[in-house]
């Protein structure tokens, strides 16, 4: 049986418990502004890994009578709430700073603190390095924006350990570094939720795949078809780890439905080899009708243009 990439989810869910355990008992002894915040990206983590598990679940579902493209699109979903949930917790990291600066308090027990945060790192670190890998295996959008929240919050904590270890050994009028670093943090937790939403818009608005995956695609139809072949019309999109390829394929007229048939078969398998579970339609046209070269339509790599303005000329 092929490998579920659920289980990756259950790895956040359990790393993120332990790290939640660990930063919040980290805040409780320091009473530290900074840690607190830490500790609430965690909460975003578990509430994240949670939502991703149910999102997960419903794109492994394979399409039906009312999905026939499949579920793959809830995979944004998730990635899309991940990146809500970030800026929600960025601004209460923000308010409890602010209220810091008012009131200015020296963090207690900073080394047993900073120690029990590392600790907490070194769990996400892992955790973020295995769903890595886990999601180039399936190609999945959720497991590589858990991950990488994951490494975000590794990098964070690191950092803010970084800055609260200078409290070791400055004197209590520097109590404001505690509630300065949070609000850096917060910043950097803004970008990281930002880009997630970026991410799963653009997989919701159905952009068009990477251009290297197009030169796949180009170089695919032209290993079958010849280097001159003609085509246009070329859509691509994809819905969590699904591609769905289309385009229009110009033959000679007197090809045979079978010889046509046969090509378009070999151009699907060729395209399919190089791009994981893509789905591949092909609409063959006659290259000798004026009414095949409709060059407008929008798409990714078109047939020479050149070569069909020579053909039948500029009709604008």
């Amino acid at each position: 049986m092929a490998e579920s990439p659920r289980k990756y989810i259950y790895y956040s869910i359990a790393a993120s418990i332990i790290t939640m355990f660990l930063k919040t008992w980290a805040w409780c002894v320091t009473d530290s502004v900074g840690l607190l915040s830490d500790a609430l990206e965690t909460l975003v983590n578990l509430s994240a890994a949670l939502f991703a598990l149910a999102t997960l679940t419903l794109a492994l579902k394979p399409a039906d009578e009312r999905h026939a493209y499949g579920h793959g699109k809830a995979e944004y979903f998730s990635s899309g709430a991940e990146g809500m949930l970030i800026l929600i917790a960025a601004v209460g990291i923000v308010y409890a700073s602010v209220e810091r600066f008012m009131s200015p308090s020296v963090p207690q027990n900073l080394g047993i603190g900073l120690g029990i945060a590392l600790l907490s790192s070194v769990v996400n670190f892992a955790t973020a390095k295995i769903m890595l890998k886990g999601a180039k295996i399936h190609d999945s959008i959720i497991l590589e924006a858990d991950a990488k929240h994951l490494l975000t919050d590794v990098w964070t904590s690191v950092g803010l350990v970084a800055g609260l270890g200078i409290m070791l050994f400055t004197p209590p009028s520097w109590a404001f570094i505690d509630p300065l670093i949070a609000i850096i943090m917060a910043a950097n937790i803004v970008f990281t939720g930002f880009s997630l939403l970026k991410k799963s818009y653009s997989g919701l608005m159905d952009n068009a795949l990477p251009h290297d995956e197009l030169q796949v695609i180009d170089s695919a139809i032209r290993h079958c078809s010849g280097e001159d072949a003609l085509y246009h019309g070329l859509r691509t999109r994809k819905a969590g780890s699904h591609r769905f390829v289309d385009f229009h394929l110009l033959l000679p007229g007197e090809s045979t439905i079978t010889a046509s048939h046969d090509l378009c078969n070999e151009i699907e398998e060729c395209i399919k080899s190089d791009l994981k579970n893509c789905h591949v339609t092909i609409h063959v046209e006659p290259k000798e009708d004026a009414a095949s070269y409709d060059c407008e339509e929008v798409g990714g790599i078109c047939g020479s243009m050149v070569r069909l303005k020579e053909k039948f000329g500029d009709k604008e």
